[in-house]
Protein backbone atom coordinates (compact mmCIF):
# COMPACT_ATOMS: atom_id res chain seq x y z
CA UNK A 1 0.00 0.00 0.00
CA UNK A 2 2.72 2.70 0.51
CA UNK A 3 4.16 2.34 -2.80
CA UNK A 4 0.76 2.48 -4.04
CA UNK A 5 0.24 5.30 -2.77
CA UNK A 6 3.53 6.96 -2.50
CA UNK A 7 3.15 7.82 1.27
CA UNK A 8 6.69 7.52 2.01
CA UNK A 9 6.56 11.55 0.17
CA UNK A 10 4.09 12.91 2.71
CA UNK A 11 6.74 13.49 5.35
CA UNK A 12 9.13 15.02 2.76
CA UNK A 13 6.49 17.10 1.95
CA UNK A 14 4.79 18.42 4.91
CA UNK A 15 8.27 19.52 6.14
CA UNK A 16 8.69 22.03 3.93
CA UNK A 17 6.69 25.38 3.09
CA UNK A 18 4.54 28.16 4.26
CA UNK A 19 2.10 26.15 6.98
CA UNK A 20 0.26 28.96 8.95
CA UNK A 21 -3.59 29.30 9.32
CA UNK A 22 -4.22 32.35 7.78
CA UNK A 23 -6.72 32.33 4.81
CA UNK A 24 -4.42 33.45 2.21
CA UNK A 25 -6.54 32.46 -0.10
CA UNK A 26 -10.41 30.72 -1.08
CA UNK A 27 -12.62 28.78 -3.01
CA UNK A 28 -15.73 30.54 -3.66
CA UNK A 29 -18.37 28.87 -5.67
CA UNK A 30 -22.03 29.39 -6.42
CA UNK A 31 -24.20 27.08 -8.22
CA UNK A 32 -27.65 26.38 -9.80
CA UNK A 33 -28.85 22.91 -9.57
CA UNK A 34 -31.11 22.11 -12.33
CA UNK A 35 -34.84 21.74 -11.72
CA UNK A 36 -36.38 18.74 -10.74
CA UNK A 37 -32.48 17.57 -9.12
CA UNK A 38 -32.27 19.80 -5.97
CA UNK A 39 -32.59 17.27 -3.62
CA UNK A 40 -30.13 14.92 -5.83
CA UNK A 41 -27.19 17.77 -6.04
CA UNK A 42 -27.94 17.94 -2.55
CA UNK A 43 -27.07 14.86 -1.30
CA UNK A 44 -24.45 14.51 -3.63
CA UNK A 45 -22.87 17.54 -2.84
CA UNK A 46 -23.23 16.85 1.17
CA UNK A 47 -21.91 13.34 1.29
CA UNK A 48 -19.25 13.23 -1.12
CA UNK A 49 -18.26 15.78 -2.97
CA UNK A 50 -17.84 18.14 0.07
CA UNK A 51 -15.54 16.06 1.61
CA UNK A 52 -14.16 14.40 -1.83
CA UNK A 53 -13.78 17.27 -4.12
CA UNK A 54 -12.79 19.17 -1.13
CA UNK A 55 -11.67 19.10 2.50
CA UNK A 56 -9.91 15.96 2.17
CA UNK A 57 -7.37 18.17 -0.02
CA UNK A 58 -4.32 19.60 0.91
CA UNK A 59 -3.87 22.45 2.54
CA UNK A 60 -7.76 23.37 2.51
CA UNK A 61 -8.56 23.28 5.86
CA UNK A 62 -12.28 25.27 6.78
CA UNK A 63 -15.23 25.14 4.90
CA UNK A 64 -19.07 25.91 4.66
CA UNK A 65 -21.62 25.37 2.79
CA UNK A 66 -24.97 28.17 2.46
CA UNK A 67 -28.16 27.72 0.98
CA UNK A 68 -30.70 30.71 -0.26
CA UNK A 69 -34.35 30.41 -0.11
CA UNK A 70 -36.50 31.49 -2.57
CA UNK A 71 -37.41 34.45 -0.22
CA UNK A 72 -32.99 35.49 -0.11
CA UNK A 73 -33.10 35.05 -3.52
CA UNK A 74 -35.70 37.56 -4.07
CA UNK A 75 -33.53 39.93 -1.92
CA UNK A 76 -30.35 40.43 -4.58
CA UNK A 77 -28.87 43.13 -6.41
CA UNK A 78 -28.57 44.47 -8.80
CA UNK A 79 -31.14 43.16 -11.45
CA UNK A 80 -29.05 43.48 -14.03
CA UNK A 81 -26.27 41.34 -13.07
CA UNK A 82 -22.92 40.54 -14.31
CA UNK A 83 -22.14 37.69 -12.30
CA UNK A 84 -25.53 36.14 -11.67
CA UNK A 85 -28.22 35.45 -15.10
CA UNK A 86 -30.59 35.78 -13.91
CA UNK A 87 -29.66 37.48 -10.46
CA UNK A 88 -31.57 34.60 -8.55
CA UNK A 89 -29.34 31.94 -10.01
CA UNK A 90 -27.03 30.15 -7.77
CA UNK A 91 -29.39 29.12 -5.04
CA UNK A 92 -26.11 27.02 -3.28
CA UNK A 93 -22.65 28.73 -2.33
CA UNK A 94 -19.57 26.78 -0.50
CA UNK A 95 -16.81 28.89 0.62
CA UNK A 96 -13.20 26.97 1.37
CA UNK A 97 -10.07 28.72 3.05
CA UNK A 98 -6.58 27.55 1.73
CA UNK A 99 -2.92 28.32 3.57
CA UNK A 100 -1.84 31.14 2.74
CA UNK A 101 1.56 30.44 0.16
CA UNK A 102 -0.30 27.19 -0.86
CA UNK A 103 -2.08 27.92 -3.77
CA UNK A 104 0.04 26.06 -6.27
CA UNK A 105 0.56 23.23 -4.44
CA UNK A 106 -3.38 23.04 -3.81
CA UNK A 107 -4.33 23.32 -7.47
CA UNK A 108 -2.15 20.74 -8.35
CA UNK A 109 -4.64 18.25 -6.31
CA UNK A 110 -7.48 19.24 -7.13
CA UNK A 111 -6.91 19.36 -11.08
CA UNK A 112 -5.83 15.67 -10.58
CA UNK A 113 -8.70 14.13 -7.89
CA UNK A 114 -11.35 16.24 -10.32
CA UNK A 115 -10.41 14.89 -13.27
CA UNK A 116 -9.95 11.39 -11.14
CA UNK A 117 -13.85 12.04 -9.63
CA UNK A 118 -14.75 12.94 -13.25
CA UNK A 119 -13.76 9.57 -14.58
CA UNK A 120 -14.99 7.68 -12.12
CA UNK A 121 -18.69 8.72 -12.16
CA UNK A 122 -18.72 10.98 -9.26
CA UNK A 123 -19.57 14.55 -10.11
CA UNK A 124 -22.99 15.63 -10.66
CA UNK A 125 -23.70 16.78 -14.49
CA UNK A 126 -27.54 18.07 -13.52
CA UNK A 127 -25.59 21.60 -12.26
CA UNK A 128 -24.46 25.08 -13.40
CA UNK A 129 -21.80 27.02 -11.75
CA UNK A 130 -22.94 30.71 -11.59
CA UNK A 131 -19.23 32.00 -10.35
CA UNK A 132 -16.64 29.79 -9.00
CA UNK A 133 -13.06 31.21 -8.50
CA UNK A 134 -10.23 30.73 -6.64
CA UNK A 135 -9.41 33.96 -5.15
CA UNK A 136 -6.16 35.83 -3.07
CA UNK A 137 -7.11 37.43 0.33
CA UNK A 138 -6.43 40.70 0.49
CA UNK A 139 -8.24 42.08 3.66
CA UNK A 140 -10.13 41.28 6.66
CA UNK A 141 -12.21 44.18 8.42
CA UNK A 142 -13.62 43.43 11.49
CA UNK A 143 -16.72 45.14 13.85
CA UNK A 144 -14.85 44.59 17.17
CA UNK A 145 -11.39 45.20 16.85
CA UNK A 146 -9.07 42.67 18.39
CA UNK A 147 -12.34 41.33 19.87
CA UNK A 148 -14.26 38.16 18.65
CA UNK A 149 -13.29 35.28 15.77
CA UNK A 150 -10.79 35.82 13.82
CA UNK A 151 -10.95 35.44 9.64
CA UNK A 152 -9.28 31.72 10.03
CA UNK A 153 -12.44 30.87 12.62
CA UNK A 154 -15.02 31.80 10.01
CA UNK A 155 -16.06 28.88 8.53
CA UNK A 156 -15.96 26.97 11.60
CA UNK A 157 -17.70 29.76 14.12
CA UNK A 158 -21.65 29.47 14.17
CA UNK A 159 -22.72 32.74 11.92
CA UNK A 160 -26.29 32.77 10.97
CA UNK A 161 -25.69 34.29 7.91
CA UNK A 162 -23.24 35.42 4.91
CA UNK A 163 -24.04 38.07 1.98
CA UNK A 164 -21.50 37.70 -1.10
CA UNK A 165 -20.68 40.76 -2.66
CA UNK A 166 -19.02 41.08 -5.61
CA UNK A 167 -18.07 44.80 -6.49
CA UNK A 168 -15.88 45.58 -10.39
CA UNK A 169 -13.58 48.41 -10.24
CA UNK A 170 -13.95 51.07 -12.96
CA UNK A 171 -10.84 50.22 -14.45
CA UNK A 172 -7.54 47.67 -13.56
CA UNK A 173 -5.54 50.45 -12.39
CA UNK A 174 -8.41 52.06 -9.72
CA UNK A 175 -8.72 48.27 -8.01
CA UNK A 176 -6.10 49.12 -5.60
CA UNK A 177 -7.41 52.78 -4.81
CA UNK A 178 -11.14 50.92 -4.10
CA UNK A 179 -9.45 48.45 -1.96
CA UNK A 180 -8.25 51.01 0.07
CA UNK A 181 -11.16 52.83 0.74
CA UNK A 182 -13.38 49.92 0.83
CA UNK A 183 -10.74 48.63 3.84
CA UNK A 184 -10.11 51.73 5.54
CA UNK A 185 -13.04 54.13 5.84
CA UNK A 186 -16.16 52.28 3.77
CA UNK A 187 -16.54 49.01 5.49
CA UNK A 188 -15.61 50.23 9.04
CA UNK A 189 -18.24 52.79 8.87
CA UNK A 190 -20.68 50.05 8.09
CA UNK A 191 -19.77 47.41 10.29
CA UNK A 192 -20.50 49.55 12.78
CA UNK A 193 -23.61 48.79 14.52
CA UNK A 194 -24.52 45.88 12.19
CA UNK A 195 -25.04 42.38 12.48
CA UNK A 196 -22.25 41.73 10.42
CA UNK A 197 -18.97 41.11 12.81
CA UNK A 198 -16.58 40.90 10.04
CA UNK A 199 -15.69 40.82 6.15
CA UNK A 200 -13.48 39.21 4.40
CA UNK A 201 -11.90 40.75 0.83
CA UNK A 202 -10.43 38.48 -2.13
CA UNK A 203 -9.37 38.97 -5.37
CA UNK A 204 -10.14 36.28 -8.14
CA UNK A 205 -7.18 34.20 -9.97
CA UNK A 206 -7.74 32.85 -12.95
CA UNK A 207 -8.75 29.24 -13.39
CA UNK A 208 -5.93 26.88 -14.79
CA UNK A 209 -5.84 25.95 -18.12
CA UNK A 210 -6.75 22.10 -17.52
CA UNK A 211 -9.16 23.07 -14.84
CA UNK A 212 -13.23 20.90 -15.66
CA UNK A 213 -14.73 21.89 -18.81
CA UNK A 214 -18.26 22.39 -16.79
CA UNK A 215 -16.30 25.01 -15.05
CA UNK A 216 -16.30 28.76 -17.20
CA UNK A 217 -13.32 30.68 -16.96
CA UNK A 218 -13.17 33.69 -14.30
CA UNK A 219 -14.67 36.92 -15.55
CA UNK A 220 -13.04 40.49 -14.27
CA UNK A 221 -9.76 39.27 -12.84
CA UNK A 222 -8.19 42.70 -13.02
CA UNK A 223 -11.37 44.70 -11.64
CA UNK A 224 -13.15 42.43 -9.63
CA UNK A 225 -13.20 42.02 -5.21
CA UNK A 226 -15.40 39.96 -3.77
CA UNK A 227 -16.56 40.28 0.03
CA UNK A 228 -17.81 37.43 2.70
CA UNK A 229 -19.87 39.19 5.11
CA UNK A 230 -20.41 36.85 8.02
CA UNK A 231 -23.87 37.71 9.86
CA UNK A 232 -24.83 36.93 13.63
CA UNK A 233 -28.36 37.36 12.26
CA UNK A 234 -30.25 35.91 9.54
CA UNK A 235 -30.21 38.23 6.72
CA UNK A 236 -33.74 37.97 6.10
CA UNK A 237 -34.67 39.63 9.50
CA UNK A 238 -31.75 42.77 9.28
CA UNK A 239 -31.67 43.05 5.82
CA UNK A 240 -33.98 46.41 5.33
CA UNK A 241 -32.30 47.97 8.23
CA UNK A 242 -28.48 47.19 7.41
CA UNK A 243 -28.10 45.89 4.10
CA UNK A 244 -30.35 46.85 1.36
CA UNK A 245 -28.25 49.51 0.41
CA UNK A 246 -25.20 47.66 -0.48
CA UNK A 247 -25.55 47.92 -4.36
CA UNK A 248 -24.15 51.55 -3.68
CA UNK A 249 -20.69 50.20 -2.01
CA UNK A 250 -18.17 51.88 -3.07
CA UNK A 251 -19.21 54.89 -4.79
CA UNK A 252 -19.37 56.12 -8.22
CA UNK A 253 -15.79 54.87 -9.48
CA UNK A 254 -17.66 51.36 -9.09
CA UNK A 255 -19.98 48.95 -9.57
CA UNK A 256 -21.65 46.38 -7.69
CA UNK A 257 -22.50 43.16 -9.72
CA UNK A 258 -24.13 41.01 -6.90
CA UNK A 259 -25.27 41.65 -3.52
CA UNK A 260 -26.39 37.82 -2.43
CA UNK A 261 -28.16 36.70 1.38
CA UNK A 262 -27.65 33.24 2.04
CA UNK A 263 -27.74 31.21 5.57
CA UNK A 264 -25.70 28.06 6.62
CA UNK A 265 -27.46 24.38 5.46
CA UNK A 266 -27.46 21.93 8.32
CA UNK A 267 -24.92 19.00 7.27
CA UNK A 268 -26.58 16.21 6.60
CA UNK A 269 -30.14 16.99 5.86
CA UNK A 270 -31.98 18.62 2.78
CA UNK A 271 -33.57 21.39 4.99
CA UNK A 272 -34.50 24.40 2.83
CA UNK A 273 -34.36 21.68 -0.79
CA UNK A 274 -38.20 22.75 -0.35
CA UNK A 275 -37.97 26.23 -0.26
CA UNK A 276 -35.72 27.22 -3.34
CA UNK A 277 -37.87 27.49 -6.06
Amino acid sequence: MSEETRSDTYAELASVGPYGVRPGHALITMVEPHPGHEYAYNRWYEDDHYYAGAMAMPWMYAGRRWVATRELQELRVPEKSAVARPVTAGCYLSTYWITEGRYDDHMKWTVGINKRLNRDARVHQERTHVFTAFQDHEATVYRDGAAGPRDFHALDHPYAGLILQVVDAAAPEERATLLDHLRSRELPRRLAGSPAAMVTVFRPTPLPGDRMTYVKQVEGVDTRLTLLWFLEQDPAECWPTHFADLESLGGPAARVELVAPFIPTVPGTDLYVDRLR
